[in-house]
């Protein structure tokens, strides 16, 4: 069992939390009452029947990997699996992606976004493509480095191409400092929409971290080729691709709070937050803070000089940018909502709220009834 607790970072630890949280975040929750089922556009009779039958692993949230730790050697398998973006009858939910093709470490457990690669500035990373065991040809382009030709993962311009029962190492300097993404470049309009997708993360020599430290990817889904791809009846194009789902780390609101498998943004007060933001979806989301001020310190591996940095409450992210933001906890320690402002992007299918939400938790509240019953509606048992 993970010792983390909130977003993927560096915040609280579980014996943390289950001290702030006392019984009501353990498990007294029973006298809470969660809102009624919805249907989801995302959940569909058979696609659920076909994946409880089925003997694929489910996805985990997604680690963070050290590559410094273990030689600056990565090795990236992809297994198809389900995604169950919020298991549970609450606010809209269940929602799920029957299918999904999930980049996992070599040891690790399949995940959407894929792991969180982290290294320093200055190092060459050795990233394989273990595609032994695998059933589609993928590739690994990175964002954010600058490398060899035969290193840059598109097929059609390199010539490399990693097929079923082959592996393939690329060289990835980490030599343009920041958060950055990387995906399959193979058939990337399907491929990256299956789930293939994921932060590639260089601190700048130097690096002083903040109080708490957060990794951030939003997305927009098509429910339907995911369906298609596990076996459904169901009419899919990428020229009329209709996002239903939308999610912060892999998860729909409420889910996106569960402690353990969401992405809460945990606090103190007084904290210094820096959150790692990632689009690796299609459409453009306006992210938004209830109740903070905060500032865009890089964009897509570049630092803003001081400057050019100003108070913001919403940083509007196009697809494949990253920005770096800071805030300090300094509001009344209490929930704040953080979420995608187009707000048909916040919803479960037809259920208000859900979707692309999550939220700023301060520690000093986690004991109270109202963070309680968001734990139950998100499905943390204790």
């Amino acid at each position: 069992m993970s010792d983390r607790i909130g977003a993927p970072g560096y915040g609280i630890s579980r014996r943390e939390f289950l001290a702030a949280t006392g019984a009501t975040g353990a498990g007294a929750l029973a006298g809470c009452t969660a809102p009624a089922k919805q249907d989801a556009t995302a959940t569909n009779a058979t696609a659920a029947q076909n994946a409880a039958q089925s003997d694929l692993p489910t996805t985990s949230p997604p680690e963070v990997v050290d590559a410094t730790e273990q030689g600056n050697q990565v090795t990236l398998r992809s297994m198809p699996a389900v995604h169950e973006a919020h298991p549970i009858e609450t606010m809209g939910g269940p929602v799920e992606l029957p299918r999904v093709w999930a980049f996992a470490t070599e040891d690790g457990d399949p995940s959407v976004p894929a792991p969180i690669i982290r290294t320093e500035e200055g190092e060459d990373i050795e990233v394989t493509l273990d595609n032994t065991d695998g059933k589609r040809p993928h590739t690994v382009h990175f964002h954010g480095a600058q490398k060899a030709w035969k290193d840059d993962g598109v097929p059609t311009t390199t010539g490399i191409t990693v097929q079923p029962g082959e592996k393939h190492t690329y060289t990835v300097p980490a030599n343009v400092p920041g958060t950055h993404i990387y995906h399959c470049h193979y058939q990337t309009h399907r491929h990256i929409d299956m789930g293939m997708y994921g932060i590639f993360r260089v601190d700048p020599k130097g690096y002083e971290p903040a109080d708490k430290e957060y990794f951030m990817t939003v997305k927009d889904w098509d429910s339907r080729l995911n369906r298609k791809m596990a076996g459904e009846d169901v009419s899919y194009s990428p020229r009329t691709r209709n996002p239903d789902v939308f999610t912060v780390n892999g998860k729909v609101a409420p889910r996106t709070l569960h402690p353990e498998d969401g992405s809460p943004i945990i606090v103190d007060k007084g904290d210094t937050v820096r959150i790692h933001m990632v689009n690796g979806g299609y459409m453009s989301h306006p992210l938004h803070i209830h109740n903070h001020r905060f500032r865009r310190v890089e964009k897509d591996g570049g630092q803003i000089p001081d400057a050019a940095q100003y108070d913001m409450d919403v940083t509007n992210i196009a697809p494949a940018e990253r920005h770096t933001i800071e805030f300090e906890a300094n509001a009344q320690p209490g929930i704040y909502l953080m979420h995608c402002h187009k707000v048909n992007h916040v919803m479960n299918g037809s259920f208000y709220p859900g979707g692309m939400l999550t939220g700023v938790v301060y520690r000093d509240v986690m004991d109270s009834d109202i963070f309680g019953q968001l734990m139950e509606y998100a499905g943390y048992q204790g």
